[in-house]
């Protein structure tokens, strides 16, 4: 799979690309699927789910498909209840709730494995399924606010003010979403990813005491290649490989070659074309493209994706200019 040789640094004469948010509202097919169920029906039926998921792969022939899921869904198997209107929106909790939650029940939504196997049976054998989980600080954000923020001042206030408690929450989600990748792996997942969306809340050294322990506990030992993302956090870059996660990716805050360099050339990156470029103009997607291309240098390890989930605005002629760029197709 060219996905896991990337992973591995090995050479290859082109990147593999897929983007995040691939499987979603910009695509017609999606939102005809939507306009018969709702977000979380769709989710919570392997048969659906798995139909949008592959969707991106039959239209545009990316090299990975993400399975179309939530951060939020693993909630369910600790006895949250989360609602989309449209955004997640929850109960807000303590941080010794938390800290008290009970392990994860992966049987509460096995429905996310049985869509990965099916996915896993309908792709080619050498395109990779990706699974993922939200890290640890990132789903406390939520579960301590009940929902978005712009601030996340729930959680920077724990994480100042009750560090001990704080410590053994994110150490009890980042156990259980150990277990939720692990259950997406054993169902047929080739690569999984953590996506922190929240940790640049943190300065340096609180992500270091409190974010970093817990995503290595979500990744440790997990028998597939591993990606880590924590976009919004530039500051973090120099410390971001203590995650031990195979690959990092990047935002588009910092050009990648900077990115990579501060992660370090001895891992392998994923990123970073700024997904406002997409809602441009093919010339224009295809010169930012090669822009990407040309800071990767052809190094071993460069994974192809946006440094951020795709927007619903995005033309698809546009999305296929960048897909047929990396391939080295001309227009």
């Amino acid at each position: 799979m060219r996905l896991l040789s990337a992973i591995a640094r090995e050479p290859l004469d082109r990147p593999p690309v897929w983007f995040m948010r691939q499987a979603g509202r910009y695509l017609p097919e999606y939102r005809e699927v939507r306009s018969r169920h709702s977000f979380q029906d769709a989710v919570r039926d392997p048969a659906i789910a798995s139909a949008i998921t592959l969707q991106p792969w039959r239209r545009f022939d990316v090299d990975a498909a993400i399975i179309f899921s939530d951060i939020m869904t693993p909630l369910e198997g600790l006895g949250i209840d989360v609602a989309f209107t449209p955004g997640p929106t929850l109960d807000p909790m303590t941080i010794g709730e938390v800290a008290a939650l009970d392990s994860l029940d992966s049987g509460a939504v096995d429905f996310v494995g049985e869509a990965i196997g099916l996915v896993r049976n309908h792709l080619p054998d050498d395109r990779a399924v990706i699974g993922f989980a939200g890290a640890p600080v990132t789903l406390a954000a939520y579960l301590l606010e009940g929902g978005g923020s712009k601030t996340f001042l729930q959680l920077r206030r724990a994480v100042i003010g009750d560090p001990e408690a704080t410590s053994d929450a994110l150490m009890s989600l980042g156990r259980s979403m150990h277990t939720y990748l692990g259950s997406q792996i054993a169902a047929g997942a080739d690569v999984v990813m953590l996506f922190d969306s929240w940790a640049g809340m943190l300065s340096r050294d609180e992500w270091e005491r409190f974010a970093l322990p817990a995503a290595r506990a979500a990744l440790d030992g997990l028998d597939a290649p591993t990606i880590y993302f924590a976009p919004h956090g530039p500051h973090l870059l120099d410390s971001v490989a203590a995650v031990g996660a195979d690959a990092y990716g990047v935002d588009w805050r910092l050009p990648l070659d900077e990115a990579w360099r501060r992660i370090g050339h001895d891992h392998a990156i994923q990123g970073n074309l700024d997904p406002a470029v997409l809602l441009t103009d093919p010339a224009t997607v295809r010169s930012a493209t090669e822009r990407v291309l040309n800071e990767a240098a052809g190094r071993p390890g460069h994974i192809f994706n946006l440094g951020h989930g795709i927007d619903r605005a995005t033309p698809i002629d546009n999305v296929a200019a960048m897909v047929a760029t990396v391939k080295g197709e001309r227009p």
